[in-house]
């Protein structure tokens, strides 16, 4: 934190652990996996301009950070290797086991696992669906109209062979966010421009995505309004 504070010219903050602590609230285990929030606050002799514009006091910045203790899946997956052209996202790590004719790096796809009921180029339903689930603290009638927008891929999904591929659902009522059998739509206030960010919990040695995560800012609906009255 520090270090990105420093490199995006905000100034220099210094860890305070006199005002840094564990969050007993943030102490959670589910089945695949335990997360630890703490609150590490961070102190700089000069307020950074943006630091100052979301904390109280600029010289004093508190963030809260999760670590997360995941058990990986099994060894089922089927693995792809990455190819630039491909246009998927991709890990890497260096496998100092490979034979000196073939690459030090090794890179793959990031991808859900889905598997076919009947395997093959044939449609066929799946074993288990893709399924995402959206935050209930979505305000109507921007939940309805995402739960619909979402639903399309189920369509796309069907048209590869794989037939109800892909589901979108409200997150039950029950359930927590932060357990990773839950792969996310969550609805967040922030001070930042109204994008949508994707991202994923993975299994480095595969590629593949335990948990994805799409944070969806509520200025985007602002901000997609105002493209649309521009183009009209």
């Amino acid at each position: 934190v520090s270090s990105v504070l420093q490199q995006t010219e905000q100034g220099n903050y210094r860890l305070d652990l006199s005002r840094s602590v564990i969050l007993p609230k943030g102490i959670k285990s589910f089945e695949k996996n335990a997360d630890v929030d703490v609150q590490l606050t961070f102190k700089g002799d000069v307020a950074g301009a943006q630091v100052a514009q979301v904390t109280p006091d600029g010289t004093l910045m508190s963030v809260r950070m999760r670590y997360s203790f995941v058990e990986l899946p099994d060894t089922d997956y089927q693995l792809r290797a990455y190819h630039p052209m491909s246009g998927y996202l991709s890990d890497e790590y260096q496998d100092y086991a490979m034979p000196f004719d073939q690459p030090l790096v090794q890179r793959f796809i990031l991808r859900h696992r889905l598997q076919k009921v009947h395997p093959g180029p044939a449609p066929s339903e799946v074993v288990k669906p893709i399924t995402y689930y959206l935050d209930p603290g979505v305000p109507e009638p921007i939940r309805s109209a995402l739960l619909d927008g979402a639903r399309w891929w189920e369509t796309a999904f069907t048209r590869a062979g794989f037939i109800n591929g892909f589901k979108v659902e409200l997150l039950p009522v029950d359930a927590d966010p932060q357990d990773i059998r839950y792969n996310m739509i969550q609805w967040v206030h922030r001070a930042t421009r109204g994008w949508s960010y994707g991202a994923s919990l993975t299994d480095p040695r595969t590629g593949e995505i335990i948990k994805g995560q799409v944070t969806l800012g509520s200025l985007r609906v602002r901000q997609d309004y105002l493209i649309a009255k521009g183009l009209t």
